[in-house]
């Protein structure tokens, strides 16, 4: 198996505007200052922030992604951001099926499947997003889903560069979070689906998303397969991320 980096992304979802933002990365960028991280930081602030935040960023050990894009090149798709738009402002990732786009806006995984492929054609990294309802898991379908979803979305996919986040459903926003082991356990099931499809499948980070926190974050990323995390509230404070960064 191939060692991956470990990963700590940050996802704003609507939260800080772009002085806010700002006002984070020169905080986050002023503690880094003559450090050596051994981690991979990445931010996704909304779309408004993007390019200012990508300019500040510059150089420096963070990177930015996009939380979502169309699945259109170009066109008459009022309130839609291509792809093209994403990296020209200076995105260098996009999640892709984040549970809140698929539960909340009813994104398909044949949707999913339509923006990873514009993803790929820009040259950007996606983050596909995976996971299970509470409803789900209760009744044993835990494994079924995350697999289904999987499937679904990387149907045809060609790229060779992709990130897998894991959001048990039922710990996002609710304080509570899955534990060590039920992370270890779906981040093999992970594994185990991109190794069959993938001849590059062992290269494929996989994070772990839902409540992580600077309490858990040392814990969860000693499991093995859990490459990085993705981050929700603990992600708005710099200090509260950079701890994370560092345990």
């Amino acid at each position: 198996m191939t060692f991956q980096p470990q990963i700590i992304a940050g996802n704003w979802k609507m939260n800080l505007t772009v002085s806010q933002g700002l006002v984070f990365v020169d905080r986050l960028l002023a503690v880094l200052k003559g450090r050596e991280l051994s981690r991979k930081l990445i931010l996704a602030p909304n779309f408004t922030s993007l390019q200012p935040l990508a300019t500040a960023c510059r150089g420096s050990v963070i990177e930015i992604a996009a939380q979502n894009c169309s699945e259109h090149e170009a066109g008459a798709f009022t309130g839609e951001t291509s792809i093209a738009m994403l990296k020209d402002a200076g995105a260098a990732y996009v999640l892709i099926g984040h549970s809140e786009r698929r539960h909340i806006f009813g994104e398909s995984d044949a949707l999913l499947a339509a923006k990873l492929k514009v993803v790929i054609t820009e040259g950007l990294v996606p983050i596909l997003c995976v996971g299970e309802t509470l409803e789900q898991r209760l009744q044993g379908d835990a494994v079924t889903v995350v697999t289904r979803q999987l499937t679904e979305a990387l149907a045809g996919f060609s790229g060779s560069q992709l990130l897998v986040a894991y959001e048990p459903v039922w710990a996002i926003g609710t304080g509570e979070t899955a534990t060590p082991d039920d992370a270890r356990q779906m981040h093999a099931e992970i594994r185990k689906f991109l190794r069959a499809e993938f001849t590059w499948g062992d290269e494929v980070p996989i994070l772990y998303g839902g409540s992580a926190k600077p309490g858990n974050a040392a814990e969860l990323l000693a499991q093995p397969e859990v490459n990085g995390l993705l981050v929700g509230g603990a992600a708005l404070d710099p200090e509260s991320f950079l701890q994370i960064a560092e345990v």
